[in-house]
């Protein structure tokens, strides 16, 4: 199936059983592997839960097919949690994980950090995304991505052709767990016995940089503890190559 007509696919109910996404997860990276060179293929890595779930998928995927490399590109904004670079790191050494880290130019002792949040993404974020997309000549990029996450990401696609831009070449994007709630990605962690981020056990939810994440509160939304001002221009950021 190519990629744009994964799109054709009707997106499976919020209740829908774990096996049942499971299934449509792999048809999604199934397809991926049928017209793309693994080579050109990366995982956009976080440490966080649910890309850590769409790397597990992709490289049981690329083991289905008897297929290789496998590889992850990682934003490393110089303000993440210690545990999540920790944790990141020590996972792509056990699964042999060629790596790529993206990290901004700016100098993060003089840049203004999180005081205009667009900005502020975008130049610690989105442009090292673009140059690691560039430079590593990535046709897709597979997301950690979910539906529930966020009112913005509601209606997205499975694929998503990314155009070019004067900083990214087109791309796609594939959103492996499009469908998965937060219950259905800890359970396959739990399943499968995959490590993920002590920060989990303290209450956080959702991990990003650290001065935009705090633990969200009881019966708070999963990413309550994103800073609210970033989550309410999440589509703006979308057009700038965020996720």
């Amino acid at each position: 199936m190519p990629l744009d007509a994964l799109n054709s696919l009707p997106p499976l109910p919020t209740g829908a059983s774990l096996e049942d996404k499971l299934a449509r997860s792999r048809v999604l990276l199934d397809a991926v592997i049928k017209h793309l060179e693994p080579a050109r293929v990366a995982v956009a890595y976080t440490g966080g839960k649910d890309s850590g779930v769409a790397l597990a998928l992709w490289r049981e995927a690329l083991a289905r097919h008897g297929a290789s490399p496998l590889l992850a590109i990682s934003v490393d904004t110089g303000l993440k949690f210690p545990e999540v670079t920790a944790l990141r790191d020590q996972l792509c050494a056990d699964w042999g994980v060629a790596l790529t880290i993206a990290r901004p130019e700016a100098d993060l002792k003089a840049y203004p950090v999180a005081q205009d949040k667009v900005s502020c993404c975008r130049d610690l974020k989105i442009t090292p995304l673009n140059r690691a997309i560039r430079e590593t000549g990535t046709l897709a990029l597979i997301t950690g991505l979910r539906r529930d996450e966020h009112p913005s990401r509601a209606q997205r696609p499975y694929a998503e052709l990314r155009p070019a831009t004067e900083a990214c070449p087109e791309h796609w994007q594939v959103n492996a767990v499009l469908d998965w709630t937060e219950m259905d990605v800890w359970a396959y962690i739990t399943g499968e016995a995959l490590p993920y981020c002590e920060l989990y056990h303290q209450g956080y939810r959702s991990l990003g940089c650290m001065p935009c994440t705090r633990i969200a509160g009881s019966g708070e939304d999963e990413r309550a503890g994103r800073d609210p001002d970033k989550e309410r221009q999440l589509e703006i950021l979308k057009g700038l190559g965020y996720f």
